[in-house]
């Protein structure tokens, strides 16, 4: 039976202030309590010729320190040794929790942007693992200094008195075992996952290259007897109407009237007319802007500009039931012919075989780059018969919507993975993974032990 908790009350934290009900022989402590950490500050400085293993904080995540020399580090540092845990200050956001590791023979340090928590009796990785936890995080976020960002920080005054909850020794070796396994069954489901995300693209660039060079209709002409001779070199002002965009004025925008789509409403070949609206009065659209710059339904529309070398335009989005649009400058619209089968053009001008060639007369100064609309509308392409390019869109169609739910099952993946594992960890600090044992020994004997080094020292 565990021993009454009220011969050691002061390192616990009162009933009423504990944030859940955790197993009887568990008990609730704070970090102020079971941290053996005295500061001692290191001048690297003074030791330029020393290799030390570093822990800074990166703008991402990774738990691997920087080895370098004390000429290089640049202030005070805080000493560090092995299995240190670390609570980052910097924006608790983002769940920055490590822990030290020994993965060279040379001295640890620690930025002073951590929070060092160290502790002999306590496994290490469930301290790390149960301050990644929703509960320890919600804490971290609820007493900040700085408005927000990078300037947001948690402050240690208050950070020494969260809550911890502490299971019997034994167990939290169970814990940490358990939830290692489970996140490395989910780790390998992420990574499989992501693959699918990751290819999506490539996936999507070689089958429409493949359209593009007959290859998906290969069958079909041989069923129809027809041969790649049949297909015709054509340029793009000979299968579409172009027309530039109009250079409104951006002064005269305002709230209501016909919507101008810009660049940035495009973005990532998707339309996004919800991004940054602007709008031009009815009445200031003259015959001549209006005629060269109204968006047809079936319309599609290329950016012409953006930030060089990255291909991030270039991107073509075709215009369903338009209503009162007008196409800004740097934008060219094409309105696909009778003849053409208007999503053959869009697939055509989504594939590298157009990208590249698009790119390939990119202009501009050191980060804008431009392609004229003029390039564009002279861009030949290959042209099968009317039936041949609807039965292109029709494996396109198929292919892609597959390809697409593909992609879109494999995100939500992602997404459940990261639910998972916040629940696990929810689960696993109030003793819901199934592996206590309630006849081991109260955590408050190993809490005063820990208590009673502290004191003695």
């Amino acid at each position: 039976m565990p021993k009454k908790k009220e011969a050691f009350a002061s390192p616990f934290v009162p009933e009423e202030e504990q944030p859940y009900p955790i197993p009887e022989n568990w008990c609730w402590t704070n970090i102020e309590s079971i941290n053996q950490y005295s500061g001692l500050s290191v001048d690297p400085m003074k030791q330029p010729d020393t290799i030390f293993e570093l822990y800074s904080v990166p703008s991402s995540a990774d738990d691997y320190p920087e080895i370098i020399a004390g000429s290089e580090i640049g202030s005070s540092k805080q000493s560090a040794i092995k299995n240190d845990v670390l609570l980052c200050k910097i924006n608790p956001r983002i769940n920055r929790v490590w822990k030290v590791s020994q993965h060279t023979d040379n001295a640890l340090l620690a930025s002073s942007e951590w929070i060092i928590i160290r502790n002999s009796i306590i496994n290490p990785d469930y301290l790390m693992l149960c301050f990644r936890s929703q509960y320890f995080r919600e804490f971290m976020l609820s007493n900040v200094s700085g408005v927000g960002g990078s300037l947001m920080r948690a402050q240690p005054k208050f950070v020494k008195k969260y809550p911890v909850p502490i299971a019997p020794i034994a167990e939290q070796h169970r814990i940490v075992t358990r939830i290692e396994s489970l996140f490395s069954k989910l780790d390998e489901a992420k990574e499989k996952a992501q693959a699918v995300v990751d290819g999506f693209e490539l996936r999507k660039s070689a089958i429409l290259h493949k359209a593009f060079i007959g290859e998906l209709t290969e069958r079909w002409r041989k069923e129809h007897g027809v041969g790649m001779d049949s297909w015709e070199t054509k340029r793009i002002n000979e299968i579409a109407k172009p027309r530039a965009g109009y250079a409104f004025d951006s002064k005269k925008f305002t709230n209501s009237g016909y919507q101008i789509i810009r660049m940035g409403n495009l973005y990532g070949g998707e339309l996004d007319l919800s991004r940054n609206p602007v709008f031009i009065p009815l009445d200031d659209v003259d015959e001549t802007a209006l005629k060269r710059s109204l968006v047809n339904n079936g319309d599609i529309l290329i950016t012409l500009t953006g930030t060089k070398y990255k291909r991030d335009y270039g991107y073509a989005v075709s215009i369903i039931d338009p209503i009162n649009l007008l196409v800004n400058q740097r934008i060219l619209c094409l309105t696909p012919s009778q003849d053409m089968e208007r999503n053959y053009i869009l697939y055509y001008l989504r594939s590298n075989i157009f990208r590249d060639v698009f790119f390939s007369n990119e202009t501009g100064g050191v980060n804008q780059g431009n392609v004229s609309s003029k390039f564009v509308e002279n861009i030949e392409i290959k042209v099968p018969s009317y039936a041949e390019q609807h039965e292109i869109v029709t494996i396109l169609d198929r292919i892609m919507t597959k390809e697409q739910q593909a992609k879109e099952a494999a995100e939500a993946v992602l997404s459940q993975i990261d639910t998972m594992k916040k629940a696990i960890l929810t689960r696993a600090f109030r003793g819901e993974l199934g592996s206590n044992d309630p006849v081991e020994e109260w955590a408050g004997e190993m809490l005063k032990h820990i208590c009673q080094s502290s004191w003695d020292k």
